[in-house]
């Protein structure tokens, strides 16, 4: 079994979690001399949601687009926000980072990109959320935990994370 760190897959959702999230994963690739894959997922919920929208009220819209028009939309500015994040905080080190934007079901593409892009260690936030909405909802991470093939790290906020 290769133990060595190769490439980390940084989870990223361009929430409050993000600059920390990028921030252990750079530690992390450089002690490993590895590469970061930075990704972000267009939750399936919300293109469902913009289909079903489209199905309700067709032509109601003025500025009416369809759902592959919206993902197209969303994926340049997440994009745009990504590149805008990693020049402002890691412009030294943007050359070891790639970013990928996928839409689906969050723990399944994180999983899948994972596979996918022979990544060796995860890097993602854990939010917190409390017992109830986990039960009701679901966790990515914890999704992503208990399916992940390679470690991964959560990254937590000490402030917000206090005993």
């Amino acid at each position: 079994m290769d133990k060595k760190i190769n490439k980390i897959l940084a989870c990223i959702d361009l929430s409050e979690y993000s600059l920390i999230t990028l921030e252990y994963a750079l530690e992390f690739a450089k002690k490993t001399g590895a590469r970061i894959v930075v990704l972000n997922v267009i939750n399936q919920r919300d293109i469902n949601g913009v289909d079903m929208a489209n199905g309700y009220f067709p032509g109601y819209y003025i500025n009416e687009c369809d759902t592959q028009e919206y993902v197209m939309k969303l994926t340049e500015e997440r994009h745009e926000g990504l590149k805008q994040l990693i020049k402002e905080n890691f412009a030294h080190d943007a050359s070891i980072m790639e970013i990928k934007i996928n839409g689906g079901i969050p723990s399944e593409c994180i999983l899948n990109t994972i596979e996918a892009e022979e990544i060796d260690l995860v890097v993602m936030a854990n939010k917190g959320r409390g017992n109830i909405s986990r039960f009701l909802f679901g966790s990515v991470a914890e999704k992503v935990f208990r399916h992940s093939p390679v470690p991964v790290v959560s990254v937590r906020d000490k402030l917000i994370f206090k005993r």
